[in-house]
């Protein structure tokens, strides 16, 4: 099942989003296209390892139940806010969605890269805690999920 997760990581995401009309609007949330992509690249820089995390967003007593979460079948609901970034969206840091969508690429090969480099690596997330290469996946993977759906893209 990781291994599925894994591919669609790797083959899919990319791909799919490079399909998208980047004016399409959400089905819900209030980030365009550009900034769902530039939100899930700053998500992919927290897995790999490239932006840190300096603070907890989630009580420690409530990590293990995150964490359940993270490898149950449940998806993230429409609409879920993030603890980690603020209740309006960031403001954009690239020229073009074609541009963010490059960087995210960039970002999900270094997070396989650094995984197959390091297999017992822990790296923190700011809402679920230290994860492994199993639960990072499937968190990115459920993540990956919600945004396509969110653009009409799955």
């Amino acid at each position: 099942m990781i291994a599925e997760k894994a591919a669609f990581l790797q083959n899919d995401v990319v791909p799919k989003l490079r399909s998208a009309d980047p004016s399409t609007p959400p089905k819900w949330g209030k980030m365009s296209f550009q900034h769902m992509v530039e939100h899930m690249v700053l998500v992919m820089k927290n897995a790999n390892g490239k932006l840190k995390t300096t603070e907890m967003k989630t009580p420690a007593d409530q990590i293990p139940a995150f964490q359940q979460f993270i490898m149950s079948d449940k998806a993230f609901r429409e609409n879920t806010k993030s603890p980690a970034f603020p209740e309006e969206p960031l403001p954009l840091r690239f020229e073009s969605a074609d541009l963010g969508i490059n960087k995210l690429e960039t970002e999900i090969n270094d997070f396989f890269k650094v995984y197959n480099e390091t297999p017992d690596l822990k790296i923190t997330n700011p809402v679920f805690g230290d994860l492994d290469y199993e639960h990072a996946v499937t968190l990115l993977y459920k993540h990956a999920n919600h945004h396509l759906k969110q653009f009409g893209l799955i």
